[in-house]
């Protein structure tokens, strides 16, 4: 009974804010931040294609913005990211809340 009382905002912030959730999107600034500093302090003859790790981390999500016009395919990367970060945090959740053995003792 008290799982489902849990409002939204709750089980949003519980699923982003683990080991896995925050690992990944630390994965992906760190690949954006490589991105901006390949773009904006290395010179290249022929042009950069840094850029496109920015998709291949946030993938599959973030393909499905890729086509479309203007900034959008780098709201895709946002929500992409977004996306993958809440289901390894729900999978995360799912992995370490199960009871591992009748042993276990609460020290409530």
């Amino acid at each position: 009974m008290a799982a489902a009382q849990r409002s939204a905002g709750t089980t949003f912030r519980r699923s982003l804010l683990n080991p896995a959730a925050l690992g990944y999107l630390a994965v992906v600034a760190a690949v954006w931040a490589w991105i901006a500093v390949d773009t904006l302090l290395v010179t290249h003859a022929d042009a950069s294609m840094a850029g496109v790790w920015g998709f291949f981390v946030t993938a599959p999500t973030s393909f499905l913005f890729a086509p479309l016009p203007g900034p959008l395919p780098l709201v895709g990367v946002a929500v992409g990211a977004l996306v993958q970060a809440l289901a390894l945090g729900a999978a995360y959740r799912w992995a370490t809340g199960r009871p591992r053995g009748h042993g276990r003792t609460s020290h409530a």
